[in-house]
């Protein structure tokens, strides 16, 4: 691509300040390169499930966005993307602290751009755990917001 990291890093940004469901959550846009993003959400209640742990729906949103804003990232100027299907695996469940999705261009195709995410979860005394992995499959499509 022939993007300047700051202009990789407006791009995102502009998409991800659109997404009504993780401002809301609080969500955080950490970094962006080409081909990975990463994402943190910090704990709150309106992100648990009912035993006080953070929701598998709010793990898998932001490991869908981040594996997403990876993809939009070498995909061509102009596109979106938009998530065709994803696979996530939970491996943990944690409350406090926050979480963060490391969101990765696996494959870039012609028509196709298949991506990974990986969720940690950062507790308050900063030790880092793995708690999600997911698989996901993206197809550009094009912008219609300006």
């Amino acid at each position: 691509m022939n993007q300047t990291a700051q202009e990789l890093t407006t791009r995102i940004q502009q998409s991800f300040d659109r997404q009504g469901l993780l401002k809301h959550w609080g969500a955080k846009l950490m970094s962006v390169r080409e081909g990975e993003v990463v994402i943190a959400l910090p704990y709150s209640e309106k992100i648990t499930q009912q035993q006080g742990g953070f929701h598998g729906g709010a793990m898998g949103a932001i490991a869908d966005v981040a594996a997403g804003y990876a993809g939009l990232s070498v995909a061509p100027e102009g596109m979106e993307v938009t998530t065709v299907e994803y696979k996530i695996n939970f491996l943990a469940a944690f409350e406090s602290g926050q979480l963060q999705a490391k969101g990765e261009v696996v494959k870039r195709g012609k028509r196709l751009i298949i991506t990974k995410a990986i969720v940690t979860h950062i507790a308050e005394d900063g030790k880092v755990s793995d708690c999600a992995l997911l698989q996901q499959t993206l197809i550009p499509v094009a912008k219609t917001y300006e």
